[in-house]
């Protein structure tokens, strides 16, 4: 025969010093053991106008953050369109394959956003406007039919709303020189390009201003682990665009963001743009001890001997970076596991 239990009650009665508009009253809570007994309405007694009150300030707290909720929503969503709203033409530097699977990304934000694509291949460019392929890099995926190749770095840049430079590090320099003269001076620069210049050590938030003549060339750095192949493909992918204009870092974020492409921010442009060139040191690493059978805890050991190095000497970098400016002025593991 099973023994019932019943639930035991515990009538706790609070006297003493209470708040001033209590002081007259005291307040009695009702204690269950059971949890499947829910005290009745009655249980919790006090003077009828202070419930009363209690419970009309939390639906006024309730109804007040629900609102507020509601227009944090709206606003973000609007100021999501009026980015994209804004944005007529966009301006991509550069036709290798990363420099394609962005302008593809770009223009399926928006129907009618023209994105341009300044290659130097003239084959390539006729291939891209009459077939809507690169041949060279992707030439089973289609591109959307609001991208547009040219050769012309004048026809290209007139009234671009951003840019983004896909142009390899080592050659930046040189290019950019040469397009400088048709470059508007408040014109976005959101760099593709990963790694340091060789013997100068100049990351492109250097390279670009000084190629440029304009120390205020708006930039933005995005980085992260990324495969140009796998964002043709729209896999999901997440990346990080740093600047030192939040609101600049926040419009690109919005520009570029998508259902399957995460865009963080960052005020951090230097570690942003060091830990993106250094990876690729890391990720050669990981293919020697990959190749050599070296196990997993050689691996995680590098990986994580590499990871806090670089760390280190982005440190060592801002300080040095800090100084140069004193005189002057008185997103990884992705590489290291793959194969590709």
């Amino acid at each position: 025969m099973a023994a019932s239990v019943q639930p035991a009650c515990l009538d706790l009665h609070f006297s003493g010093k209470h708040p001033p508009l209590l002081k007259h009253n005291a307040i009695i809570v009702r204690c269950v053991s059971s949890p499947n007994v829910i005290p009745e309405a009655d249980s919790i007694s006090g003077p009828p106008d202070i419930i009363n009150t209690n419970r009309d300030q939390r639906k006024v707290v309730r109804i007040a953050w629900e609102k507020l909720v509601r227009w944090s929503r709206s606003l973000r969503a609007k100021a999501k369109t009026d980015v994209l709203e804004r944005t007529r033409k966009v301006v991509v530097l550069g036709g290798g394959s990363f420099g394609t699977a962005m302008a593809a990304h770009v223009a399926r934000r928006k129907e009618g956003l023209e994105v341009n694509m300044l290659v130097r291949d003239s084959f390539v460019c006729q291939s891209i406007n009459e077939n809507h392929h690169n041949c060279k890099y992707f030439p089973e995926h289609k591109l959307p039919e609001n991208v547009i190749a040219t050769t012309d770095a004048k026809a290209a840049l007139l009234d671009a709303d951003y840019c983004l430079h896909a142009v390899p590090v080592q050659f930046s320099s040189s290019f950019l020189e040469g397009i400088a003269d048709y470059v508007d001076p408040g014109l976005p620069f959101i760099s593709l390009s990963k790694g340091l210049e060789l013997n100068t050590l100049r990351m492109m938030s250097q390279i670009i201003p000084i190629a440029l003549k304009n120390p205020r060339q708006p930039f933005v750095a995005l980085s992260g682990p990324s495969f140009a192949l796998e964002l043709m493909n729209n896999l999901p992918t997440a990346m990080v665009v740093a600047s030192k204009d939040k609101k600049l870092a926040n419009a690109v974020q919005q520009l570029l963001a998508s259902s399957y492409l995460r865009i963080n921010t960052s005020s951090d442009v230097t570690g942003v743009e060091i830990a993106g060139a250094l990876k690729n040191v890391l990720a050669i690493a990981a293919g020697i001890v990959d190749g050599m059978n070296l196990g997993n805890n050689s691996m995680a050991a590098l990986v994580s001997q590499g990871c806090s190095e670089i760390r280190w000497l982005a440190t060592k970098v801002v300080s040095l970076i800090c100084v140069y400016n004193c005189f002057i002025e008185s997103g990884f593991f992705g590489p290291c596991n793959s194969l590709q």
